[in-house]
């Protein structure tokens, strides 16, 4: 098996890696589990090897008023900077040489398997960006929610919820300029790299040592490089606190009208909920009276559903989760 052309993002290898019509369901599936977010998101190379600085604006000039034969102050514009971190997520795979040999066709069968490490993958790194915190771990990206964890009114919006039974709607533009992700410069496939290591000698590793055995099989490398970019804090926000079971603190349309009021908000903006909070959407698009919702169609025939007019994106709450912790 060849090593995988380089594409535009995971989704994009996933496509790539098919040699039937199959394949679509499964892009299709991971697409609709990660609420879209590998296909949306746009991918670029860092400014650095394993960090992106990013210059946000900490004040601008503002003017004064000047009288005849009288000056006006100079004015400076500031900035801030800001490091984003890139982190490898890396996995093997490893099989018989004798089993995958015996298959009707050896490249399809390993072809199967690379498509399932990438599709795990895909969630592994989807999380991260939701819920990544490389102040808590070094080795991971740094992503949406630990930028979004103080209640602030503006662009963290309190569902009322308390205790750890809690999920969040998340909001985020993805544009070049606003949000993005990132992958080290130097990296070949954009980040995403699948490489063929061929026939190996594969240890038993439940053998224990000395009387260790050993067996002729195939072995397939795995690597995602990715960080996360904000440029600009008007384009990532968050309403926290929503109780996902009981009759109260649940979600509030209000809530997120607010939050929506708040935000610089695009034609490339996606709000991300859960299934539990999804279906509470689609409860009220049923009232004939509620202007907020919509639906549009979707993935695969799967509608899909717009707030205000903003395409909302489900995830699946095997990601995006009813466990989260409250927030102050």
């Amino acid at each position: 098996m060849a090593t995988l052309t380089p594409g535009y993002s995971l989704v994009e290898q996933l496509k790539q890696i098919a040699p039937n019509g199959s394949q679509m369901k499964v892009v299709e599936a991971l697409a609709i589990e990660t609420g879209m977010i590998l296909e949306e998101a746009p991918w670029m190379p860092s400014n650095d090897i394993w960090t992106h600085k990013s210059l946000l604006e900490a004040s601008r000039p503002t003017g004064a008023w000047r009288k005849m034969n009288t000056g006006v102050p100079t004015e400076v514009r500031r900035t801030t900077e800001r490091m984003d971190v890139i982190g490898m997520l890396e996995t093997y795979s490893e099989c018989d040489k004798a089993f995958a040999d015996k298959q009707p066709s050896p490249e399809v069968y390993r072809m199967g398997v690379a498509k399932s490490f990438l599709s795990g993958l895909g969630k592994t790194l989807t999380d991260k960006i939701i819920y990544g915190n490389a102040n808590a771990d070094p080795d991971q990206m740094h992503g949406i929610k630990p930028r979004l964890d103080t209640i602030d009114g503006d662009f963290v919006i309190d569902g009322g919820g308390t205790g750890s039974d809690l999920t969040s709607i998340y909001v985020v533009t993805w544009d070049p300029e606003a949000v993005h992700l990132i992958y080290s410069k130097n990296t070949p496939g954009m980040g995403v790299i699948h490489t063929n290591l061929g026939e190996v000698t594969i240890t038993d590793a439940t053998t224990a040592a000395p009387n260790t055995s050993q067996y002729q099989g195939y072995r397939d490398h795995f690597k995602v490089e990715c960080g996360l970019v904000v440029a600009n804090d008007k384009y990532i926000g968050r309403v926290a606190n929503i109780e996902t079971a009981g009759t109260t603190n649940t979600f509030d349309e209000d809530d997120l009208i607010t939050l929506l009021g708040n935000m610089t908000i695009t034609a490339l903006t996606r709000i991300y909920m859960n299934q539990t909070i999804m279906t509470q959407g689609r409860i009220k698009l049923k009232d004939k009276l509620n202007v907020n919702w919509s639906p549009e169609a979707g993935l695969g025939g799967q509608a899909l559903l717009r707030f205000d007019g903003i395409p909302v994106r489900k995830i699946d709450k095997q990601i995006l989760l009813n466990t989260e912790s409250a927030v102050t």
